[in-house]
Protein backbone atom coordinates (compact mmCIF):
# COMPACT_ATOMS: atom_id res chain seq x y z
CA UNK A 1 0.00 0.00 0.00
CA UNK A 2 0.72 3.37 -0.52
CA UNK A 3 0.28 5.42 2.69
CA UNK A 4 0.89 8.84 3.67
CA UNK A 5 1.85 9.90 7.64
CA UNK A 6 1.34 13.16 8.39
CA UNK A 7 3.32 14.06 11.47
CA UNK A 8 6.12 11.11 10.59
CA UNK A 9 8.59 13.01 12.65
CA UNK A 10 7.14 12.85 16.39
CA UNK A 11 7.34 10.60 18.64
CA UNK A 12 4.23 8.46 17.60
CA UNK A 13 4.96 9.63 13.75
CA UNK A 14 8.02 7.68 13.99
CA UNK A 15 7.00 4.47 15.24
CA UNK A 16 3.78 4.10 13.01
CA UNK A 17 6.65 4.71 10.15
CA UNK A 18 8.44 2.28 11.81
CA UNK A 19 5.87 -0.19 12.68
CA UNK A 20 4.31 0.18 8.24
CA UNK A 21 7.80 0.53 6.68
CA UNK A 22 8.87 -2.62 5.81
CA UNK A 23 5.40 -3.51 4.41
CA UNK A 24 4.32 -1.07 3.00
CA UNK A 25 5.23 1.89 0.90
CA UNK A 26 5.53 5.20 3.14
CA UNK A 27 4.95 9.07 1.85
CA UNK A 28 6.51 11.73 4.84
CA UNK A 29 4.57 15.01 5.47
CA UNK A 30 5.00 17.72 8.52
CA UNK A 31 5.16 21.39 8.82
CA UNK A 32 8.64 21.44 8.34
CA UNK A 33 10.51 17.60 7.79
CA UNK A 34 9.51 14.91 5.59
CA UNK A 35 8.96 14.31 2.14
CA UNK A 36 6.22 16.71 1.46
CA UNK A 37 5.34 19.77 3.62
CA UNK A 38 1.51 20.61 5.04
CA UNK A 39 0.53 22.84 7.60
CA UNK A 40 -3.02 21.40 8.77
CA UNK A 41 -4.08 24.69 9.64
CA UNK A 42 -4.45 25.62 5.85
CA UNK A 43 -6.58 23.84 4.42
CA UNK A 44 -5.33 24.91 1.17
CA UNK A 45 -1.49 24.15 2.06
CA UNK A 46 -3.72 19.90 3.00
CA UNK A 47 -5.22 20.29 -0.86
CA UNK A 48 -2.01 20.89 -2.49
CA UNK A 49 -0.52 18.00 -0.42
CA UNK A 50 -3.07 15.79 -1.90
CA UNK A 51 -2.15 17.48 -5.67
CA UNK A 52 1.35 16.39 -4.96
CA UNK A 53 1.28 12.64 -3.43
CA UNK A 54 -1.56 11.17 -5.81
CA UNK A 55 -3.72 8.56 -4.67
CA UNK A 56 -3.22 6.75 -2.36
CA UNK A 57 -4.56 3.23 0.09
CA UNK A 58 -3.76 5.08 3.65
CA UNK A 59 -3.55 8.20 5.46
CA UNK A 60 -2.55 8.48 9.10
CA UNK A 61 -2.58 11.73 10.99
CA UNK A 62 0.23 11.43 14.42
CA UNK A 63 0.29 15.55 13.85
CA UNK A 64 -1.58 18.23 16.04
CA UNK A 65 -1.28 21.26 18.51
CA UNK A 66 -3.31 22.11 21.67
CA UNK A 67 -3.08 24.52 24.33
CA UNK A 68 -2.64 23.53 27.43
CA UNK A 69 -2.71 25.85 30.86
CA UNK A 70 -5.27 27.41 33.31
CA UNK A 71 -9.41 27.41 32.30
CA UNK A 72 -10.37 29.84 33.73
CA UNK A 73 -7.50 32.20 31.95
CA UNK A 74 -7.85 30.51 28.38
CA UNK A 75 -8.42 33.16 25.73
CA UNK A 76 -10.40 32.28 22.78
CA UNK A 77 -6.98 32.34 20.60
CA UNK A 78 -5.33 29.45 22.69
CA UNK A 79 -8.38 27.99 22.47
CA UNK A 80 -8.09 28.46 18.80
CA UNK A 81 -4.50 26.88 18.49
CA UNK A 82 -6.38 22.95 19.14
CA UNK A 83 -9.44 23.82 17.27
CA UNK A 84 -8.01 24.71 14.39
CA UNK A 85 -4.69 22.60 14.75
CA UNK A 86 -5.21 19.01 16.21
CA UNK A 87 -9.23 19.30 15.26
CA UNK A 88 -10.43 21.03 12.03
CA UNK A 89 -6.98 20.53 10.43
CA UNK A 90 -7.17 16.61 11.10
CA UNK A 91 -11.09 16.98 9.58
CA UNK A 92 -10.00 18.63 6.57
CA UNK A 93 -6.60 16.48 6.29
CA UNK A 94 -9.75 13.12 6.32
CA UNK A 95 -12.10 14.85 3.95
CA UNK A 96 -9.39 15.05 1.21
CA UNK A 97 -8.05 12.52 2.25
CA UNK A 98 -11.79 10.92 1.15
CA UNK A 99 -11.36 12.26 -2.28
CA UNK A 100 -7.85 10.58 -3.04
CA UNK A 101 -8.52 7.44 -1.59
CA UNK A 102 -8.33 4.49 -4.01
CA UNK A 103 -11.17 1.27 -2.91
CA UNK A 104 -10.60 -0.09 0.49
CA UNK A 105 -8.45 3.22 1.44
CA UNK A 106 -8.61 4.26 4.93
CA UNK A 107 -7.87 7.11 7.26
CA UNK A 108 -6.48 7.08 10.76
CA UNK A 109 -6.43 10.32 13.12
CA UNK A 110 -5.04 10.46 16.44
CA UNK A 111 -6.86 11.75 19.82
CA UNK A 112 -5.59 11.40 23.36
CA UNK A 113 -6.90 9.36 26.68
CA UNK A 114 -7.97 13.58 27.74
CA UNK A 115 -11.29 12.76 26.33
CA UNK A 116 -12.00 10.52 28.89
CA UNK A 117 -9.86 10.83 31.54
CA UNK A 118 -9.38 14.54 32.21
CA UNK A 119 -6.45 16.44 34.10
CA UNK A 120 -5.93 20.26 35.22
CA UNK A 121 -4.93 22.26 32.69
CA UNK A 122 -6.16 19.75 29.54
CA UNK A 123 -9.44 21.09 29.09
CA UNK A 124 -8.68 22.43 25.80
CA UNK A 125 -7.62 19.00 24.84
CA UNK A 126 -10.14 16.92 26.29
CA UNK A 127 -12.57 19.01 23.82
CA UNK A 128 -10.50 18.39 21.12
CA UNK A 129 -9.99 14.66 21.52
CA UNK A 130 -13.57 13.96 22.68
CA UNK A 131 -14.93 15.83 19.11
CA UNK A 132 -12.39 13.97 17.32
CA UNK A 133 -13.54 10.74 18.25
CA UNK A 134 -17.30 12.01 17.57
CA UNK A 135 -16.24 12.93 14.34
CA UNK A 136 -14.67 9.63 13.40
CA UNK A 137 -17.72 7.84 14.59
CA UNK A 138 -20.02 10.07 12.31
CA UNK A 139 -18.08 10.13 9.47
CA UNK A 140 -17.88 6.52 9.04
CA UNK A 141 -21.89 6.47 7.92
CA UNK A 142 -20.99 9.17 5.58
CA UNK A 143 -17.44 8.22 4.21
CA UNK A 144 -17.37 6.88 0.09
CA UNK A 145 -18.32 3.12 0.07
CA UNK A 146 -15.32 1.42 0.23
CA UNK A 147 -13.08 3.91 2.44
CA UNK A 148 -12.91 3.45 6.27
CA UNK A 149 -11.87 6.18 9.04
CA UNK A 150 -10.64 5.53 12.74
CA UNK A 151 -9.09 7.38 15.36
CA UNK A 152 -6.39 6.35 17.86
CA UNK A 153 -6.88 7.66 21.06
CA UNK A 154 -3.50 6.55 23.72
CA UNK A 155 -2.74 7.85 27.02
CA UNK A 156 0.18 9.54 27.97
CA UNK A 157 3.47 8.08 26.02
CA UNK A 158 6.20 6.67 28.33
CA UNK A 159 8.66 8.48 26.14
CA UNK A 160 6.55 12.07 27.07
CA UNK A 161 6.46 11.20 31.02
CA UNK A 162 10.00 12.88 31.55
CA UNK A 163 8.11 15.85 30.51
CA UNK A 164 4.79 15.77 30.64
CA UNK A 165 4.31 12.64 33.42
CA UNK A 166 3.33 15.53 36.51
CA UNK A 167 0.17 16.22 34.58
CA UNK A 168 -0.56 12.56 34.31
CA UNK A 169 0.11 11.14 38.48
CA UNK A 170 -0.31 7.64 38.88
CA UNK A 171 -0.10 6.69 35.01
CA UNK A 172 2.57 4.53 33.82
CA UNK A 173 2.33 5.77 30.11
CA UNK A 174 2.42 3.56 27.22
CA UNK A 175 5.19 2.90 24.66
CA UNK A 176 4.94 5.12 20.95
CA UNK A 177 5.17 1.31 19.81
CA UNK A 178 2.71 -0.21 21.19
CA UNK A 179 0.10 2.78 19.97
CA UNK A 180 1.73 2.07 16.53
CA UNK A 181 -0.08 -1.30 16.77
CA UNK A 182 -3.09 0.29 16.74
CA UNK A 183 -2.64 2.40 13.54
CA UNK A 184 -1.24 -0.92 12.03
CA UNK A 185 -5.03 -2.11 12.94
CA UNK A 186 -6.56 0.53 11.52
CA UNK A 187 -4.43 0.80 8.18
CA UNK A 188 -3.85 -3.15 7.40
CA UNK A 189 -7.95 -4.24 9.50
CA UNK A 190 -11.10 -3.53 7.60
CA UNK A 191 -12.85 -1.85 10.69
CA UNK A 192 -14.35 1.58 10.36
CA UNK A 193 -15.95 4.41 12.61
CA UNK A 194 -13.49 3.00 15.37
CA UNK A 195 -11.62 4.57 18.63
CA UNK A 196 -9.02 2.61 18.99
CA UNK A 197 -8.16 3.11 22.41
CA UNK A 198 -4.81 2.32 23.82
CA UNK A 199 -4.36 2.35 27.52
CA UNK A 200 -1.44 1.04 29.97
Amino acid sequence: MKILVVGATGTIGKAVVEALHARHEIVTAGRSHGDQRVDLTDPASIRRLFEKVGALDAVVSAAGNVHFGPLLEMTPEQFAVGNSDKLMGQVQLALEAARHLNPGGSVTLVAGTLSRDPIRYGASASLVNAALEGFVRAAALEFPPGRRINVVSPTVLCESLPAYGAYFPGSPGVPAARVALAFVKSVEGAQTGQVYVVEA
